[in-house]
């Protein structure tokens, strides 16, 4: 996984975290259940990519 694709999954990942602490501080639930989303797809692309690493070796 390139250095730069490792970046931008983890920015995604990032971004979900202040996106759901900003929904939970002003109550609203459909920031909160985006930013989970993001924070959660960042995760999965950052397995997907280790797993491909793995078996790449």
């Amino acid at each position: 996984m390139s250095f730069e694709r490792k970046i931008r999954n983890k920015a995604q990942e990032l971004k979900g975290w202040i996106t759901e602490g900003i929904g939970r501080a002003t109550r609203n639930t459909r920031l909160k259940r985006q930013g989970k989303t993001d924070r959660v797809v960042g995760n999965l692309k950052q397995s997907g990519a280790k797993a491909k690493d793995a078996f790449r070796r």
